[in-house]
Order: C-alpha cells, then sequence, then structure tokens
C-alpha cells in the first residue's frame, strides 16, 4: 500500500494515430503527419510519425523532405496536421479518463494525470485496474490506443507511461523504485535531457545509479540551486507534487513560417506585430480580454523556446499585446543557439469583455 496512487496516461503517436482512426487503410503504411510551411513545396517539419515510419529512422522534427526521401518506395503517407480534428478526438477521450479519476489534470492533448488514491485506498493493483478499464474503453469509444503507468507519484507515473509504448502499461511499486529507475538511460528521466547527460558523464555518472552517487552539493554546484535538487530527487524517485485539477486550457493563437530563417529580432518585429494584429482582432471579434501573454520560436533545428508573462489586470489592449510580444522576443533572441524559422503569439488566462475593458483599450 503507498500514500498515493497517481496514473500518467499517454495517447500513442497521437496525431498520426487520429489519421489512422479516421483512414484504417493507414495502419499497414507508414504515416507522418506534417507542419507544412508557407516557403512552398515540401518544406516543413514531421509533427509525428507511426510506429510504421518510425522503425525507418523517421521522428518528429525531421525535415518533410528527408522523411520523404527515407520513406520512398514504401507507400509512405504524408498528412497536413488537421488541430481541430485532433483536439476534438483529444476532449472525448480526456472526457474518459477524467471520470476514473478523484482529481484529474490536464497536461496536453495526449496526456493527463490522474490520482486516484481515495478510490483505490492507495493499492497500485486497484491503481492498475483502473488503468486497465480506461485504457479498454478509450480503444472501444474512439479507436485510441495510449500507455499508462501507475506509480506512488507523477514522476514515476510519466517515466513508466513511456516504458512500453506503444498500448502499455507499467505499474512501479514502492519498493521497486531504484531497481526500475537504473534500467533507465539518464535522459528518459524527466529534466535530464541530452546536454544534461552528456555534461553528468563528463563528471563520471553516466548512469542513473552513478548519478545517484553524486551528493546534493555537488550537483547544484553543477546545475544550480534549483536544477541540481530536482536532479538529486528524480534519480531517487521522489516527487511530491500534487496532481491539480487543471480542465484543457483555452487560449488563442497563431504562428507562421518567417520568410527566411533569422537571427535578429529587429528583423522579425513587422512579422510579431502583424501576428498580434491578427490576434487582436480574433479577440475582439469574440468579446475577449487575455492576461498571459506568450511568444514561441521554433529554430532551424526544430528545437523550440516558449516564454511567457502575465500580466497584472485583464486586458483587450493592441498595443499592450505587442509590447510584450516584443519585449518576450528579445529576450528569447538573446541567447537563441540558432536561427528562427517559424514565429508564434499566444495569449490564454481569458475571460469575457462584458463591458468591463480596461482604459488601455482604447488607445
Amino acid at each position: 500500500m503507498s500514500d498515493r496512487a497517481v496514473l500518467h496516461v499517454d495517447f500513442d503517436y497521437f496525431y498520426a494515430q487520429c489519421e489512422e482512426i479516421r483512414r484504417p487503410a493507414l495502419r499497414t503504411r507508414p504515416v507522418c503527419v506534417c507542419i507544412y510551411s508557407d516557403r512552398g513545396n515540401d518544406s516543413g517539419a514531421v509533427a509525428t510519425a507511426n510506429y510504421t515510419a518510425r522503425r525507418f529512422g523517421v521522428k518528429s522534427g525531421l525535415p518533410i523532405y528527408r522523411a520523404q526521401r527515407i520513406l520512398e518506395g514504401q507507400n509512405a503517407e504524408f498528412i497536413p496536421v488537421d488541430f481541430e480534428y485532433y483536439a476534438d478526438v483529444s476532449s472525448k477521450a480526456m472526457q474518459i479518463m477524467e471520470s476514473y479519476a478523484d482529481t484529474f489534470e490536464y497536461v496536453g492533448k495526449d496526456e493527463a494525470y490522474l490520482d486516484v488514491t481515495e478510490r483505490t485506498g492507495g493499492s497500485l493493483k486497484a491503481a492498475m485496474h483502473i488503468a486497465q478499464q480506461l485504457k479498454i474503453k478509450i480503444r472501444v469509444s474512439q479507436g485510441l490506443t495510449c500507455s499508462a503507468g501507475v506509480s506512488p507519484n507523477k514522476l514515476l507515473s510519466k517515466i513508466a507511461s513511456d516504458y512500453k509504448k506503444p498500448d502499455g502499461l507499467t505499474v512501479v511499486e514502492c519498493g521497486d523504485t531504484l531497481r526500475f529507475l537504473d534500467s533507465l538511460k539518464p535522459a528518459a528521466v524527466p529534466g535530464i535531457g541530452g546536454k544534461t547527460s552528456r555534461r553528468l558523464a563528463s563528471m563520471g555518472a553516466s548512469t542513473v545509479k552513478g548519478i545517484r552517487g553524486l551528493n546534493a552539493l555537488t550537483l547544484q554546484e553543477a546545475f544550480g540551486r534549483k536544477t541540481g535538487t530536482r536532479i538529486f530527487n528524480s534519480v531517487r524517485g521522489i516527487d511530491k507534487s500534487p496532481v491539480r485539477p487543471r480542465p484543457p486550457a483555452v487560449q488563442y493563437g497563431k504562428i507562421v513560417t518567417l520568410k527566411h530563417d533569422m537571427l535578429d529580432a529587429k528583423e522579425m518585429e513587422p512579422t510579431l506585430r502583424k501576428l498580434c494584429g491578427v490576434l487582436h482582432d480574433t479577440l475582439s471579434g469574440r468579446g475577449m480580454l487575455f492576461r498571459l501573454v506568450g511568444v514561441q520560436i521554433i529554430y532551424t533545428n526544430m528545437t523550440g523556446h516558449t516564454r511567457s508573462r502575465t500580466l497584472l489586470n485583464h486586458t483587450a489592449s493592441r498595443s499592450q499585446l505587442e509590447t510584450v510580444s516584443l519585449e518576450l522576443l528579445n529576450n528569447i533572441m538573446l541567447n537563441a543557439t540558432a536561427p528562427a524559422r517559424r514565429l508564434g503569439v499566444k495569449v490564454s488566462d481569458l475571460s469575457e469583455a462584458r463591458g468591463q475593458q480596461d482604459i488601455t483599450s482604447y488607445f
């Protein structure tokens, strides 16, 4: 018996699986769901690929033209993203998951946490049965497979859900935590990416067990107090963060491919202002105020960076949207390690205007 019973559920190769649901004949073929750019031809990147395509070496972020070369002669299907359809599939599956949870935390279209401690009495065996039931119900009603992890906390459950993909179910018992973690590569632990793994290896810690041999002070000196402490706890399976009730976030955003790759925030400013204008028109048409502003950059190496800021009050001000967005863009590009390929602006923490627009919205 554990103090908590937590599930992490992750839909398998979500976008591509949605396309297979819509067109079942695709299930025997390599499928790549792609984000095409405004530059024409086959410019853009693979958003996700099904497992048939992955066996050939195609993965998320790969340029479309390279994926086409890899899959030449394999009867592969390249499909543009359909976010509205994916959101609809996700919403229906999330409603099913939420019905099994004491506390439900939406993370994104393809993943969520469920705290089931109360209904299981902390029994991980009972939690496993719940995971089995919801997996079956989602498969029968939506045709969607998902992988689930069951453990006493969010960290271990997230790692476990990725352990036996696709359509997997892994339980990490309290007394089995270290053995389970030691079977993994360090990069499988959230917060220990490739760069951090290489740094740890240079410190003589190339395995999870090796990292656990480093004391907290050494890790804090190498990575800073916050990150060092997180690594120290993660390789021990320690995570006390609660599952917080969080429904799907409502937000509006617009992202475009730049006319050419850019490193200079000043050069990107006209595009950013145009995005803010389009977004502001959308919000005005819906009578919405916003409080959180975010800017997203996708680099030429297909990595991304997002920064956001929460305003003091809700507003409908276009000038404030532009000012904050430009400040966030400058902050991001100061530390850019590659040219920007795509640029986006989004707003969230929304409320209806109902005649309550602040005075700045009139300027």
